[in-house]
């Protein structure tokens, strides 16, 4: 005698697992969990986020700045510290044997191509003095010329007033403890020692004799714009 379709336990656990129909008396003994199966499909879906078990964040890459960030800093700290080595427009005179006091204070920058020479200067403004008492400069707000050991030639940007003129000074040389200044057609010299310090625009070396009383007299020789 053939056995019942409910006959044989073992075949309706069989059927029980692949879904079929299970009897009640079966059935009672069987439990399906519903978060287990959540659990189970959010491990394994695309769409899993910052709940995902350390496990899972481990294993995704890491998120890194843009290449073009990492090579702008690296780009601001090269100029920062470029900036920040630059020797002064002073100094480079003193490299080739110049004092610095043909130059008066206010220097903002300067350029230097070490293989011609070609050296320039730039200053905020105008600026005039004079020295000695007599002789009254002018410099632009951007001088230029070729330097060299003891010589700075093809000069521009610097006048002196000579009697009622304004002429150019095209080159500076020194000779020894002196410093000649040509105009082209005739030039003077004065002491190096002169050239000490760097003069200043308006009253250049004589700038505390104008102080009389706490108050500064103006000076209609000189004048800085």
């Amino acid at each position: 005698m053939g056995l019942g379709r409910h006959d044989d336990p073992l075949r309706e656990r069989e059927l029980g697992v692949a879904g079929m129909t299970i009897p009640e008396a079966q059935a009672s003994h069987i439990k399906i969990e519903p978060q287990l199966f959540l659990r189970h499909h959010h491990k394994n879906s695309i769409f899993a986020n910052d709940s995902d078990p350390p496990q899972r964040k481990k294993n995704m890459a890491p998120i890194c700045p843009p290449r073009s960030a990492i090579l702008s800093a690296i780009l601001c700290l090269v100029l920062v510290s470029a900036a920040q080595s630059k020797r002064s427009a002073y100094d480079v005179l003193g490299d080739y044997n110049f004092p610095a006091g043909i130059l008066p204070i206010g220097v903002r920058d300067y350029d230097l191509e070490s293989s011609s020479g070609q050296f320039s200067a730039y200053f905020n403004d105008t600026c005039s003095f004079s020295l000695e008492g007599s002789y009254q400069l002018q410099y632009k707000s951007t001088i230029k010329g070729v330097i060299s050991e003891n010589k700075l030639t093809g000069l521009q940007g610097v006048k002196v007033k000579l009697w009622f003129m304004w002429v150019d000074i095209v080159e500076v040389s020194r000779n020894g403890d002196k410093l000649d200044f040509s105009v082209g057609i005739a030039g003077a010299d004065f002491p190096i020692d002169n050239f000490e310090e760097c003069p200043q625009c308006g009253c250049g070396l004589d700038c505390d004799s104008r102080k009389v009383g706490g108050i500064t007299r103006m000076s209609h020789l000189v004048s800085s714009s």
